[in-house]
This record gives structure tokens, sequence and C-alpha cells, in this order.
């Protein structure tokens, strides 16, 4: 076109910068938005707002997207909606939050496809107040509820911890899609309510809406999530005998993974050297967790040994044989690891929680010093382990891979983040009210024996996401029956 001598109009540069967003190139995407100065169509709205949504669309690329958005001299709720969903799609949720904050004073109306991407950002937060003001903002603005904007209300109450909300939202809704389906099962599995989400798969099925592979990755997590092997294996069969679905990477992995939390390594071992396809790292790491957790160590040992060799550059690799050497005491072998690390500048992922209070989330990491309020949560921490061993509760020291004696060790199980973060809590909130809290690794067993004593002792309901599902504690007993 520019080589006919034609120039591009404001018409031209949004198809142009869409294809850019597709192929997710920055480079091109810069020379493009170059040729919009040069030629002054930067004023232009439409031009505008595609500008921001393929910056956010490629790598590196959101610095960039803010600052258009920033500059533009006229903006509307397109443009809000552009830097809004990008910055849910990069999971930035917390600036996707306060952006939309920002819009409401602005006094811009807010469409259908806002509130999906702040209700994105409400779900990875877990930030379930803030989910219910939105909910009450889309009533009362009138908001119209498209099939996808219902779909997303579902989605966020299941990952905020409210998942009979999503439940009920699912039963009032017209006109359900796979997605819709999709998401309640998910939603089931993270709850670790198996067997209503078999029920619901069964339900969809007789209403004659057909499974597709996504469906059955939500089932397939239900089954691992609670316990249920043989109906996992089941439905493992029927998907391709029933469907014609041919088993993905995902589904292998949720059936190693389903395998592996029941305690059967050797079953999920065989099944992994038997696959069609080549394992990737997640199965092989989902293994050596299992091995971990179930004694077989010198397998967990040899096959972490190979991901190393094979991703020499991968931290979780390391922590995975670190754990393994302090599981079995071998404390030189994992100080060999660790210094390796630190040679190849790899640092553990730090464990960190957030508790959402009074419309603010705060987040806590291990050993954290940061909060105002530090010195007296960890008062309050004290009080919780006096309170909670009169209880009975016995510190689960193994939990602390660390070569210190057993009176350090419950010194550093004190000082985890999910404690800190429910000490906080129980200062902050009136007694008898739930508290709920997102971690973003797998809760350890110390902290999970901790909750429950906390949830007798203080009397409390405790509703904790973790990376891998929801633990709904009270009185002293977990949802998840000890099987996470």
């Amino acid at each position: 076109m520019l080589e006919y001598g034609v120039l591009p109009n404001k018409f031209t540069y949004p198809f142009v910068l869409k294809a850019c967003a597709g192929i997710g190139s920055l480079i091109l995407g810069k020379q493009v938005h170059s040729s919009v100065v040069k030629i002054g169509f930067d004023s232009d709205v439409h031009v505008g707002n595609t500008m921001v949504h393929m910056y956010c669309c490629c790598g590196g690329g959101v610095e960039f997207a803010q600052k258009v958005f920033d500059e533009m001299p006229k903006s509307d709720s397109v443009s809000w909606s552009a830097m809004i969903g990008g910055y849910a799609r990069l999971g930035m949720s917390t600036d996707a939050v306060g952006l939309f904050r920002e819009m409401q004073v602005s006094g811009v109306r807010p469409d259908e496809v806002t509130m999906v991407s702040v209700l994105s950002a409400c779900a990875d937060l877990g930030a379930l107040e803030l989910g219910k003001w939105v909910e009450s903002y889309i009533e009362r603005e009138k908001v119209p509820k498209c099939v996808e904007l219902c779909n997303a209300l579902i989605d966020m109450f299941a990952k905020c911890g409210d998942v009979d909300k999503a439940l009920k939202l699912f039963r009032d809704m017209n006109g359900k899609t796979i997605v819709s389906w999709t998401s309640v099962i998910v939603g089931m599995a993270m709850h670790g309510r198996g067997s209503e989400a078999v029920s619901l798969f069964e339900e969809m099925r007789e209403g004659g809406m057909v499974p597709d592979d996504v469906v059955f990755i939500g089932l397939l997590s239900a089954c691992s999530h609670s316990g249920l092997v043989e109906e996992g294996w089941r439905y493992f069969d029927s998907m391709s005998k029933d469907f014609g679905i041919v088993a993905k990477i995902e589904h292998y992995g949720c059936v190693v993974d389903l395998l592996s939390r029941a305690g059967l390594v050797k079953e999920a071992l065989d099944f992994v050297q038997k696959m069609p396809i080549e394992p990737n790292s997640i199965i092989w790491r989902t293994l050596v967790t299992a091995c971990r957790a179930y004694g077989e160590l010198n397998l967990g040992e040899s096959i972490t040994k190979q991901l190393i060799k094979n991703e020499p550059m991968h931290d979780s690799n390391y922590v995975l044989l670190s754990n393994i050497y302090a599981k079995s005491f071998r404390w030189e072998k994992k100080t060999k690891v660790r210094e390796v690390m630190e040679k190849r500048g790899m640092q553990k992922i730090p464990g960190s929680t957030k508790i959402e209070l009074d419309n603010e989330i705060y987040e806590f990491v291990a050993g954290d010093k940061t909060h105002n309020h530090y010195k007296e949560i960890y008062e309050m921490v004290d009080e919780m382990g006096r309170e909670m061993k009169r209880a009975g509760y016995r510190p689960t020291t193994s939990e602390v891979l660390l070569d210190i004696d057993e009176e350090d060790k419950e010194d550093a199980l004190n000082r985890h983040s999910e404690k800190l973060a429910i000490a906080f809590a129980l200062m902050k909130t009136p007694p008898r009210t739930p508290i709920r809290i997102v971690k973003n690794l797998r809760v350890c067993a110390d902290c999970h024996s901790a909750t429950k004593f906390i949830s007798k002792v203080y009397n409390r309901e405790i509703v904790m996401r973790d990376r891998n599902r929801f633990h709904h504690v009270r009185d002293g007993k977990c949802s998840c029956k000890d099987f996470w």
C-alpha cells in the first residue's frame, strides 16, 4: 500500500495494529506507532484505543500502553477497557482494580467488557468483597448481562471462595454455554467438591451439551482433588471412547496428579512411562512432589537430577532437589544445591499471602516486617502459638528445610505468611466473622494443621485458597479432609 503511494487513514491503522497484536510483535508495533505519529493520527481516539490494546498484547509492551493511555487527548470507555483488560490479562490485577476506581472518579461509564476484566482481576486477587461490590454495581447501573459477563461472575465467585453463590448464578442463568458449565465444574473442583462436579458433568451431558477437551480438564481435576481415582480413570477413558477427544498433555497431567495425590506413586510412574506423548517437566515435577510426600526419596532424587540436566536454568527443579535432601536430612547436599542456585542467580519463589480488609488488599511474606503493625502482628502470632499448643497443636518441624534446632524450626514456622495474615485478620475483624486468605504456593502441612487449630480456638471459619485448591476450615476440620 505504501509502495503504491497510498497513504493510510484513521480506519487503516486499527487493522494494522490489531495484526501486530495478533502476532505479538513489539518491534513491528512500535514501527506502526511511529507511522501513526508521523502522519498525524495519534490524537484519534479509535487509533489510540487500538494502540493501547496492541501494546498490552506484546511482551514488554505494557509500559508503552500506559504512556499512550495517559497521553491520549480524549478517551472513552473503550480506552479504559483496553487498559484495564491489558492489566488483567497480564496478571497486574491490583493495577486493573486501581484503574477501574480512577475510571469511576473520571465519570466514564464502564460497559460489560470493562466489567468482565474487573471481575477477572477480582478472581485473581481472591477479593470477594470487591467482587460483590462489582456485582451490585452491575445491577445498580443496569450493565447489560451478556453471557460472557455471567460467566465472569460465576468464575469470580468460585475463585473468591463463594462457590455456592457461583452455583446459584449458574442455575439462574439463561443461555448457558460450554464455558458456563466448565466454570462451575472447575469451581467445584477447586473447592474439593468432586462428587458435585461429576454430577454437573452428567447433567450437562443429559442436557445435550457436548463436552470439549477443556471441560474434561476441569472434571479430571475435580476427581484428583477429591480422591476419586476410579471415576477419574473412567472419565479419562471416556474422552476418546465416547467423544473422540484426543487426550492432550494437560489431561495426562491430571491423571498423574490424580494418582500422585492418592499416594499411588509407582502407578503414576508406570502411567508416565507408557504415555504416547513425551511427558513435560510439569508432569515430572508432579511425580517428584509425590515422591517427597510419600517417602519415595531415591526415585524423586533421580527424576529431579534428570530435570536439572534437561532444564539447568529452571529454579523449581533445584528447589525440589533441595527439599528432597532436607526431607532425608542430607544437609550438606542440600546446601550444595542452594549454592549452585546462588551462583546461577536463581532464587526460590517466596511464599506470600494476601488478605482483603476494608477495601484494601494486604500482602504478607514469610518473616515480613514491612507492615505498619508488624510488632502487634508478631505478638498476636505468639499468642496464637500459645493457645494452639494448649489445644494440642504440635508444630510439623519437618516442613522447615533448614539444619537448625527444633526450637528455631518452630520459630521459623510461626513466621510463615499464612499465619501472619491470619494474625492480622484476628486483630482487625470482629469475633466469629470469617477470615479469607489467598496463598501463592501450596499450603504446607504445618500451616494447614495450625489453621485447623486456630479455627477451633478462636471460633472462626477460615477460607484459604492456595495454588491448588480451596480449604474451608471450621471447628478444627478442613473441607479437604487433609487430602491436598
